[in-house]
Order: C-alpha cells, then sequence, then structure tokens
C-alpha cells in the first residue's frame, strides 16, 4: 500500500474530485454517479472551512483520497464523508485519523465532551473497513438506495384523492412552507439534525434546484400535509431527494400519491429511471411504501459511528 501527499481540497479540485468517486462508483456500484455540481455543492457550503474541514490525497498528481467534514448539530454529532481507492488504504487511514482530531475539536468548541461522528459507506465498499474496526468504529445503521424504472405510459401524473390538492412549491412562502414541513415530518428520523432555514437552503443545494418539482400536499381538514422534493439534474436519474408527511396526516394514502406524482413528473420529462434514499428500520414504514410502488434496491450503505474523547 503506497502513501500520497495530503492537503485541502478546494473548489478548483472538484473536477479531480468528481473523477476520483467515479471511479468509486465503478467499483461499488458497477457505474459512475456522482455529478461534479454536487461536488462543488459539497466544497461551496457556508459552515465547511476548506482550510480545515478538507481533505485531497494525491499520488503523482492523480486523486486517490477524498475528505470533507461538516457539522449540523453544533454539538457532539459531526459527520464526514472519507473516499479512498482500494490500493491507498495507508493514506485513507492517515486521512482518517486526520478528520478525527478535527471532528473532537470542533466537538469541544462547540462546548460538547466527546465527539460522535458518522461516516456513510456503501456495503462493499474501497475502504477496508477492518481499519475502521480497529480505531473503534462500528456499523449503527444501514440505508438502501433505490431505484425504479420509468414509463410515460405507464406512470401518468395521477389525479389527487379526494379533498387533497397538490401545488408545486413556486414562492418564497412555499419554500418557507415546505422547510416548516419537512422539520416536522423529519423531526423522529434516525440522525436528524434540526436546520434553520438558511441552513437548510445550502444543505439542499437550493441555488441549482428546480423549484418546479417540489409540491406541496394539502387536505381540506389539515392544510399543508406533506411535501415532497425531487430534483432532476442527475445524469444517472431522477432524485426523490425528501418526502415527508405530517404524522396526523399519515395512513391517508398521501406518501403514496406524492411518490406516483413524482414518477409522472419524472416520465414525461423523458426520464427511465428514479431513485431515492431510505432508511432500513424507518419507523414510519417508508420501505413498505417504496416496494409496494415497484421500488428496489440499487445498493446499500452502512452509517459507520465512533465515539471520541
Amino acid at each position: 500500500m503506497s502513501t500520497a501527499d495530503l492537503r485541502p481540497a478546494t473548489l478548483a479540485d472538484a473536477p479531480a474530485v468528481t473523477a476520483l468517486l467515479n471511479e468509486m462508483d465503478r467499483i461499488e456500484i458497477g457505474r459512475p454517479e456522482t455529478d461534479q455540481h454536487t461536488v462543488e455543492a459539497d466544497l461551496k457550503h457556508r459552515q465547511t472551512d476548506l482550510t480545515q474541514d478538507s481533505w485531497l490525497a494525491l499520488d503523482g498528481g492523480r486523486p486517490v483520497a477524498y475528505g470533507l467534514l461538516w457539522d449540523e448539530s453544533g454539538g457532539e454529532r459531526v459527520d464526514i464523508d472519507h473516499y479512498v481507492l482500494p490500493d491507498h488504504q495507508r493514506t485513507g487511514l492517515r486521512m482518517l485519523v486526520a478528520m478525527e482530531t478535527r471532528a473532537l475539536a470542533k466537538a469541544r468548541a462547540n462546548g460538547a465532551e466527546r465527539a460522535v461522528v458518522h461516516l456513510h459507506l456503501n456495503t462493499r465498499p474501497t475502504t477496508d473497513t477492518a481499519l475502521l474496526a480497529e480505531r473503534g468504529w462500528s456499523v449503527v445503521r444501514t440505508h438502501h438506495v433505490l431505484h425504479r424504472a420509468l414509463d410515460p405510459a405507464a406512470d401518468p401524473v395521477p389525479e389527487a384523492p379526494a379533498g387533497v390538492r397538490v401545488r408545486a412549491c413556486r414562492t418564497e412562502a412555499d419554500r418557507v412552507r415546505v422547510h416548516e414541513l419537512y422539520q416536522r415530518s423529519f423531526a423522529e428520523h434516525f440522525d436528524f439534525q434540526p436546520r434553520a432555514y438558511r441552513l437548510w437552503l445550502d444543505d439542499i443545494d437550493a441555488q441549482g434546484l428546480d423549484w418546479s418539482l417540489v409540491w406541496i400536499a394539502e387536505t381540506d381538514d389539515l392544510g399543508d400535509a406533506g411535501f415532497l422534493l425531487a430534483r432532476d439534474d442527475r445524469a444517472a436519474m431522477g432524485w426523490i431527494r425528501g418526502i415527508g408527511v405530517l404524522r396526523e396526516a399519515r395512513g391517508r394514502g398521501l406518501g403514496g400519491f406524492l411518490l406516483r406524482h413524482a414518477f409522472g413528473h419524472f416520465a414525461a420529462r423523458g426520464r427511465d429511471t428514479v431513485g431515492l434514499g431510505v432508511d432500513t428500520e424507518n419507523a414510519t414504514g417508508a420501505p413498505r411504501l417504496y416496494d409496494r410502488n415497484g421500488m428496489t434496491v440499487h445498493f446499500a450503505v452502512d452509517t459507520w459511528e465512533a465515539v471520541l474523547a
């Protein structure tokens, strides 16, 4: 295993980072699925200080490992992305140690005594997970990335159920409303971190979002009760970034209607595939909803956790 030079990443590194992540995609899932604009959005996030919260390893000018750290909690919870090619595990380990050190410093700066760090890895990762286990990391959750084929003839935009209306998110007031629905409907989900409106806009890369693919479902008795946030800027497939229904509105079919509504719009745009991510232990029944609507597993992702003190 060789080692490589390690330095902070910059926005100018986005093409090289994208190439690295797509090389890893080919190994882990069989085809490239990383778009440069998503890498750029991460590098431009207002809460990320690239000089301290990013790492890029180069071997002869070729990127072989990349890391990014961000703090959404303002407390002990810190997240990292860590990518390394199979033949550069020693470099990946050096990067991981540096990221752990930075994560603990961030948590302590927040007033916490420890850092609880999460890292998402494909269940068949390029990372040697034995190195993680040796440092006290363990898997605490598994998510599935699901996908589904689309057909304009088989996936028309559905009629809304009786007593339900759906509207696209076109005004600032609607955007604020989607944020509120997002925060409320996801509050009970694993690892959810409450986010203020402006930070949430950064999280979803709002500047690059087509808001006509964000919908709000309203019921006669409850008013605005659910939302779906989709993106059509991924080369590999249409993407559902988030779907949520308020607790008091569940069991009425709103989630399934919003899902089929997105399918119909993507199919009408000429998309042949749509995808989304789901926590396999989701307590709201989301995995069953997606299964009933024809979504199948594309690949699986483990959440690894380390508690540092």
